[in-house]
């Protein structure tokens, strides 16, 4: 088992930037890739983004490519998501996942177990 813990969300203006940060414990996740979702209320969970398991490949959704990096410190057991340049339309609750299933669709949860609790990120105009 896994388990996710996301935080550095919060309150920021557009055009901020937010890191969030995603520590595991229980086992050490450099064996799997690791992913981002959001979610906003009566949406269903989109991805953001992924990264490999040893942090040299990495995959966005179109829509912040250019303004969130993910990244990891697998000696740390933890996975970042740095938010620059962030839009009211990025408001949503974010979660981080573990890659467990490689079919070949990154942005599919099906491909992910060991989901966070979600950190609330807030983008105000």
């Amino acid at each position: 088992q896994v388990q996710l813990v996301e935080s550095g969300g919060g309150l920021v203006q557009a055009g901020g930037s937010l890191r969030l940060s995603c520590a595991a414990s229980g086992r050490t996740i450099s064996s799997y890739g690791m992913g981002w979702f959001r979610q906003t209320p009566g949406k269903e969970r989109d991805f953001v983004a992924v990264i490999n398991q040893i942090g040299s490949a990495s995959y966005y959704t179109d829509s912040v490519k250019g303004r969130f990096t993910i990244s990891r410190d697998n000696a740390k057991n933890t996975v970042y998501l740095q938010m620059n340049m962030l839009k009211p339309e990025d408001t949503a609750v974010y979660y981080c996942a573990v890659r467990t299933h490689y079919s070949g669709s990154f942005n599919s949860e099906g491909e992910y177990d060991y989901w966070g609790q979600g950190t609330q990120v807030t983008v105000s105009s």
